[in-house]
C-alpha cells in the first residue's frame, strides 16, 4: 500500500489550493508575503474607497474620490502636449470628462456614444470643467443597478496582480474564515485586558467595513479592529527583536583592541575635529568594540551630523586590531548602503580618509564589470583588502570575507532585519560573530526608538558640525508658482542647482511617475535655457543613477524627482529645493527631503508649495517645518500632532516596515506591547515564531534565536 502524504491543517493550506491560483500567480503573491491561504487575510488595505453612494455631477467637490454614473456623449483622441483619450459623460445634472493617457483602441470603442458607465476616481479641475484621470470604470446595463454595500479596500499590489484579482482571492479567504482555524497567538490574559475585538472579527471588519463605517476613523487607523491588528503586529516585532538582542548577547565576538592605533591616526589626519556629540557616540561604540560580545548599536542623527566619520573611526579600530590566535592576521570591516549611488559616495569618503594610512578600500556593487568585481572579491576573500563598501551585493552567495569583525549598515530600515541577519551570518567565522553598527538619519523620539530598535543599543548625535548654514524654509501658495519658477531660473543663472520634488497625490507609482514627467516637461518649456533632468521610481536603476550622477557632476541644473531622492547623493552646489503639495507629506519626510540642500557653504532655501485651503493639521505641520531644522524636535512635534487623517506610514517615517501599525500614531499601545512581549518570552516562546511568520515572514530566524 503506497504511503500518502498527510493533509496539511487548514491553517497551512498553500495558496495554490485556491481555484485559479497556479504557480505564476503564486509567485506574484509570494512577493506580497503570501504563501498560505491564511496569509491573504493579513494583506491589509492601504485605505478605502467609498463606492456605496452614487453622486451627481452637480454635487461634486474638487479633490474628493467619488462614484459617478452617466451616459457617454463623446469619446475622442486629442493631442495636448501628449496623446490622450477624452470621454465626456452626462448624468442629467452635468458633464464629467474621463481622461486617459494610456489607452487602447478597444477601450476607445468600448466608450462609444450612448454607453452607460459607472466610474470612480478623484475629481479634478480640467480645461472644460470637472474631470477624472484614469478612473476605474465599468459598463452598467440599467440606471438602478445596485452599488456596493461595503467600503472598497485598496490593497498593496505587485507587478502582474490587479486590485480585482487580489480582492477576489481575499474574499475567498474570508469565506473560509468561519471554518478555517486562524490561531490567535496573543494569550487570553493579554487580549482580554485590551478591550479590543477578537482577531477573527477584526480581520473581517478591516477587509469589509460596512456602509455606515466612519471613513475618517479608518483612514486615521483608529478603528478598534485596526488597533487590534496593530497591537499584534507591534508585538510580533517587539518580541522578535528582543529575542534577537538576547541571542546576540550570548554570541562570541572578537574584542577589538586597535593595537595599530589606526583610529587615532585616522582622526588625527582629518581636516576637522569631532563635535562633542560625535566624540560621545564614538566613545560608546569603542567601549562596545572592546567587548567579546557582539556590538549591535544604532547611531541616530540628523542628515549631515557626521555619522559616517564615527563609522569610519570604528572601521579603523577594527582593521587596526589583530586576532589573539593569529597576530599576523588583521580584521576586516564592511559598510553596506541601500543604493549604488550611496555606496559610491561612502567609498569615496572612506578612500579619501584611509588612503593616507596606506589602506585600500574596495567597492562591490551589482553593476560593476565582472573582471573588476572578481578581482575585488578575491582580494576581500584572502584578506588583502580590509575595508569593503557595497550594496546588498555584500551578502549575496559567493562573497567570502577573510575575518569580518565589523559590519556597518547605512539607513538600516531599507534593508530590514532579515538582511542584517544574513550579513551577520556571513561574518560567522571560527565561531565568532561580527560587531554591527547601524546608522539612520531618521530621528525619532526616545520612547519610540526603544520599540522600533528593540534589538539595538542607541547612540544619538544631536549636534551639527560648525560651518553648516541652516536651510531657510518658506511656505508659498500654489497661486504663486510662477514666482517660484522665476526663482529657479535665477538660481540656475547663478550657476547653482535646484531640486523640484513632485506631488505625492497619486496612489499608483505609474501615475506618480507620470506627474513627474509632466512637471519636467512643463518646467523645461518654461525654462528653455535650463538643463532639466528627471528621476522617478519606475525608471530602471541604471537610468536613475545616471541622472543623479549627471546632476552631481553639474550637467543637469534642475532635477525633477519623486521622493526617491529622500536618501541620495551629496550635491553641495544644490541650494534650492521646491516641494510641491507639501501639505500632503508627513513632517519626517519633508525634513528628510529638505536635508538634500544646505550641504555646502552657500545659503540654501527650501520652498514648500501648498494647495489651499489648508486643514488645521496641515497648517501646524508646515509651521513646524518652517520654524525648526532640528530633526529630534520635528520628531517630537510629529508625535504631538498625530491625529485623524495623519497617514505617516513607512514611506514617511522610514521606520520598520509595518503593515497596519504606525509607531507614531499607536504610541499609546507601546507600554502594553512591551509588557506582552515580556510575557511571551517568559511563558509562550513558541508563539513568537508564529507571530513573526505572520507579520514579518522570518519565523525560522526567530525560532532559531529563541
Amino acid at each position: 500500500m503506497s504511503s500518502m502524504k498527510a493533509p496539511c491543517s487548514p491553517e497551512q493550506r498553500p495558496v495554490t489550493a485556491l481555484r485559479g491560483v497556479g504557480e505564476a500567480l503564486a509567485e506574484r503573491l509570494r512577493r506580497l508575503g503570501v504563501a498560505q491561504v491564511q496569509d491573504l487575510l493579513f494583506v491589509l488595505p492601504l485605505h478605502y474607497d467609498d463606492r456605496t453612494t452614487l453622486k451627481k455631477v452637480r454635487e461634486l467637490s474638487l479633490g474628493e474620490r467619488v462614484l459617478v454614473e452617466g451616459e457617454v456623449q463623446l469619446t475622442q483622441v486629442v493631442y495636448r502636449r501628449r496623446r490622450q483619450l477624452e470621454s465626456r459623460i452626462w448624468d442629467g445634472s452635468g458633464f464629467l470628462t474621463l481622461r486617459f493617457f494610456h489607452f487602447s483602441g478597444s477601450q476607445e470603442k468600448g466608450l462609444a456614444r450612448g454607453t452607460r458607465v459607472r466610474c470612480f476616481g478623484e475629481v479634478r479641475r480640467g480645461p472644460s470643467g470637472f474631470e477624472m484621470i484614469h478612473p476605474e470604470y465599468r459598463w452598467v446595463g440599467r440606471a438602478d443597478e445596485q452599488v456596493e454595500d461595503t467600503l472598497t479596500p485598496i490593497y498593496p499590489l505587485t507587478e502582474g496582480l490587479s486590485q480585482g484579482k487580489l480582492r477576489a482571492l481575499i474574499a475567498e479567504a474570508l469565506r473560509e474564515l468561519d471554518t478555517a482555524a486562524v490561531r490567535d497567538w496573543i494569550p487570553a490574559q493579554v487580549s482580554e485586558s485590551l478591550d479590543l475585538p477578537p482577531l477573527r472579527e477584526a480581520l473581517r471588519y478591516v477587509h469589509r467595513p460596512p456602509r455606515e463605517a466612519q471613513v475618517e476613523e479608518l483612514a486615521a487607523g483608529r478603528h478598534p479592529a485596526q488597533r487590534r491588528l496593530a497591537f499584534e503586529e507591534l508585538l510580533a516585532h517587539q518580541a522578535s527583536l528582543r529575542l534577537l538582542k538576547r541571542a546576540a548577547k550570548t554570541d562570541p565576538a572578537w574584542p577589538l583592541d586597535d593595537s595599530a592605533a589606526m583610529a587615532a591616526r585616522l582622526l588625527a589626519a582629518l581636516p576637522f575635529p569631532l563635535t562633542g556629540a560625535q566624540a560621545r557616540a564614538l566613545a560608546e561604540v569603542e567601549a562596545d568594540l572592546r567587548s567579546s560580545v557582539p556590538m549591535v548599536r544604532l547611531i541616530q542623527g540628523d542628515v549631515g551630523c557626521g555619522k559616517t566619520v564615527v563609522a569610519a573611526a570604528a572601521a579603523a579600530r577594527a582593521v587596526g586590531s589583530t586576532a589573539p590566535d593569529a597576530p599576523e592576521e588583521r580584521f576586516q570591516a564592511a559598510l553596506m548602503a541601500p543604493t549604488e549611488l550611496l555606496a559610491e559616495q561612502h567609498w569615496r569618503n572612506l578612500d579619501q580618509w584611509f588612503r593616507p594610512l596606506g589602506l585600500d578600500v574596495a567597492l562591490v556593487t551589482g553593476s560593476q564589470p565582472a573582471r573588476t568585481r572578481r578581482s575585488a572579491l578575491e582580494a576581500v576573500a584572502n584578506g588583502d583588502i580590509r575595508i569593503i563598501v557595497g550594496t546588498h551585493a555584500l551578502f549575496q552567495e559567493g562573497i567570502e570575507f577573510s575575518r569580518l569583525a565589523l559590519v556597518i549598515v547605512d539607513e538600516q530600515h531599507r534593508f530590514g532585519v532579515q538582511q542584517r541577519l544574513r550579513l551577520r551570518e556571513k561574518g560567522n567565522k571560527l565561531g565568532r560573530f561580527p560587531h554591527q553598527l547601524i546608522m539612520t538619519a531618521t530621528p525619532i523620539p526616545r520612547t519610540l526608538a526603544m520599540t522600533a530598535y528593540a534589538d539595538l543599543d542607541v547612540s544619538v548625535i544631536d549636534e551639527l558640525p560648525p560651518g553648516r548654514t541652516p536651510v531657510r524654509t518658506v511656505v508659498v501658495p500654489q497661486e504663486r508658482r510662477d514666482e517660484v519658477v522665476a526663482r529657479v531660473e535665477q538660481a540656475c543663472r547663478g550657476q547653482r542647482q535646484v531640486y523640484w520634488v513632485c506631488p505625492l497625490i497619486e496612489e499608483s507609482e505609474e501615475l506618480r511617475s507620470q506627474a513627474a514627467e509632466e512637471s519636467a516637461a512643463a518646467l523645461a518649456e518654461a525654462l528653455p535655457e535650463v538643463q532639466v533632468g528627471l528621476v522617478h521610481g519606475r525608471m530602471p536603476p541604471a537610468k536613475k543613477d545616471a541622472a543623479m550622477l549627471a546632476f552631481k557632476a553639474g550637467k543637469i541644473q534642475l532635477l525633477v524627482a519623486t521622493t526617491v531622492i529622500e536618501v541620495g547623493v551629496d550635491v553641495p552646489n544644490a541650494t534650492l529645493m521646491v516641494i510641491e503639495n507639501a501639505e500632503r507629506m508627513g513632517l519626517a519626510q519633508l525634513h528628510q527631503l529638505r536635508g538634500r540642500v544646505g550641504r555646502g557653504a552657500e545659503a540654501s532655501t527650501c520652498v514648500l508649495l501648498y494647495r489651499g485651503p489648508l486643514s488645521p493639521l496641515a497648517r501646524q505641520r508646515l509651521q513646524v517645518i518652517r520654524e525648526t531644522s532640528d530633526g529630534f524636535e520635528i520628531a517630537r512635534r510629529d508625535l504631538e500632532l498625530r491625529g485623524p487623517g495623519e497617514l505617516l506610514g513607512t514611506r514617511q517615517t522610514g521606520l520598520a516596515q509595518l503593515r497596519v501599525a504606525d509607531l507614531t500614531r499607536d504610541a499609546d499601545l507601546l507600554p502594553r506591547v512591551q509588557e506582552a512581549a515580556e510575557l511571551l518570552i517568559a511563558q509562550y516562546p513558541d508563539n513568537i515564531a508564529a507571530l513573526a511568520a505572520r507579520w514579518i515572514g522570518t519565523a525560522e530566524q526567530y525560532g532559531r534565536v529563541g
